[in-house]
């Protein structure tokens, strides 16, 4: 990789991670990521599985060396196997993660492995039935605790649950997921609730700083410490003189309760964004390359496949343009009252990617 070819933006921040949608389409309606279902009859034709390698391989010269795969659902692309055994074989890839409701993923966990799947981030938001059914249109919690063991028998190099925290609709269970840390070596990860896309109306009501979790596991007589990162990332941009954190563990702080068997994270882009520490790019599942999640700049890149200097171009352009920070704050005053965001971006999170 020449520095000319660095994935490093106007402030220095280097980007060594790509999540990749593909595709829309999703088995269930979770409120937050696709509440009014846009575009579950019309999504567009994702990247083939051609495409996404040939994607990738440049992003691969250019320095990254993580993927992630999301959706929608990555799991409704029939032989998602066959693309990450491909991914495995393109040199410099180093990690291969997917994001997953995990509906259908315990059939498939371990021939996932197989192939070269290193990480597996579940969706839970609830170890309630019937409030899991509710919040997710209709899921089945069982499927999802099925998952979670076969990810853990499978051998993943990490096995990540997600519960987006929502005031009033699941804050009563973050105890139980603190729990599950004691005897499973599962990292749960606490996520703030996110305006993302149309999909914002109400937000600010269910909205819960993080903030309190740690004083509610010291209220439980769980004695907790920090976890520091075994795997330091790239540094920063020459001659910008930014320190980062690119580790594995991404944005989440973590902690470990004494005696504990996994570890807990907290995720909190609204109350302490950490944009200057961000060192991942998305694609879409229709092709669009969204430097950051929030804002709505994009660059296509379907008409530059098979053109890698064209593509890294393109890539290093976008990369010109990513802010400094999103403005999800913003959406809150003092008293906690919404005001108008910024225009912010118009997909919602699961034509995104989550």
């Amino acid at each position: 990789m020449s520095d000319a070819h660095a994935l490093a933006d106007s402030f220095g921040r280097i980007h060594n991670y790509v999540r990749i949608s593909v595709t829309e389409r999703c088995n269930l309606s979770c409120e937050y990521c696709r509440p009014d279902q846009a575009g579950a009859a019309s999504s567009p034709e994702p990247l083939s599985f051609d495409e996404i390698a040939s994607v990738v391989a440049v992003l691969a010269d250019m320095g990254v060396t993580k993927v992630r795969l999301t959706g929608g659902e990555p799991l409704v692309r029939p032989r998602l196997e066959e693309l990450v055994a491909r991914l495995h074989a393109v040199s410099g890839i180093e990690r291969i993660g997917l994001t997953t409701n995990g509906m259908l993923l315990a059939a498939k966990a371990r021939v996932l492995r197989e192939a070269g799947l290193t990480d597996v981030n579940i969706s839970l938001d609830s170890l309630q039935p019937e409030r899991f059914a509710r919040i997710t249109g209709g899921g089945d919690v069982g499927k999802v605790l099925h998952a979670i063991g076969s990810s853990l028998d499978a051998g993943f190099q990490r096995v990540k649950v997600n519960m987006v925290v929502m005031q009033g609709v699941n804050d009563d269970e973050i105890e139980s997921f603190l729990q599950l840390t004691l005897k499973y070596p599962l990292d749960i990860r606490f996520i703030e609730y996110m305006p993302i896309g149309r999909g914002t109306k109400g937000w600010q009501t269910g909205y819960m700083p993080l903030g309190g979790i740690l004083e509610r596991c010291t209220k439980a007589g769980w004695a907790f410490e920090p976890v520091s990162s075994a795997d330091p990332g790239h540094g920063a941009a020459l001659g910008h003189g930014l320190t980062m954190d690119t580790s594995d563990s991404g944005p989440a702080r973590y902690y470990r309760i004494e005696g504990a068997a996994g570890q807990f994270g907290l995720i909190d882009p609204v109350s302490k964004h950490f944009c200057m520490t961000c060192n991942r790019l998305r694609i879409t599942a229709s092709g669009h390359i969204k430097p950051c999640l929030y804002w709505n700049d994009e660059w296509n890149v379907r008409p530059f496949i098979g053109k890698s200097e064209q593509l890294k171009q393109l890539f290093l352009r976008s990369l010109e343009h990513k802010p400094g920070r999103h403005e999800m704050p913003d959406g809150l005053t003092e008293s906690g009252s919404p005001r108008p965001l910024q225009e912010n971006t118009v997909r919602q999170m699961s034509q995104i990617g989550g």
